[in-house]
């Protein structure tokens, strides 16, 4: 299915259980927001975006916590589901998605190669949290895999939540 294919049934079955939904983004710069806010009416569903790129605007926009970033590192499992978190806490929104990770050509470490994307999404209560590893195949191709990601487990948090 292709991204706007989509982004169109995500903002549907929101928009039909009256959801609301922030993102909070790191190696995709916004492009989940961008995906969703491309489709028109999209303003009744997508309450705000984060793009936090940095460990400082993590921790300042998002309330990452300072231990957590120093102790997990921004591309962990750890830092997505503080994000996820801390849009939910920063926002109006019902429920929140979180990417962190490595686009590549380089930022790899030991442990943590070029491709690994960590994602949470969360709604009041419950987060839901995954690592994916794209490989080494193109900074293009890992931000917009992330993308596809994020938007199919947003649904499926769409799918399990009710006001």
């Amino acid at each position: 299915m292709s991204t706007g294919a989509a982004a169109r049934r995500l903002l549907a079955l929101a928009r039909a259980r009256g959801l609301k939904i922030a993102t909070a983004e790191s190696c995709t710069g916004g492009l989940v927001a961008g995906a969703l806010t491309e489709i028109p009416g999209s303003s009744d569903v997508v309450e705000r975006g984060f793009v936090t790129y940095s460990n400082a605007a993590k921790h300042e926009m998002l309330g990452v916590p300072l231990a957590t970033l120093n102790k997990f590192g921004a591309v962990s499992r750890q830092t997505a589901a503080a994000m996820a978190r801390g849009a939910l806490k920063h926002s109006d929104a019902d429920l929140a998605v979180a990417i962190t990770g490595i686009a590549g050509p380089g930022g790899a470490t030991p442990g943590k190669p070029v491709g690994l994307v960590h994602f949470a999404a969360a709604a009041r209560g419950r987060v839901i949290a995954r690592a994916k590893k794209f490989g080494d195949v193109g900074r293009h191709k890992v931000r917009q895999k992330s993308v596809d990601e994020a938007l199919a487990m947003l649904e499926v948090l769409v799918s399990r939540t009710r006001l």
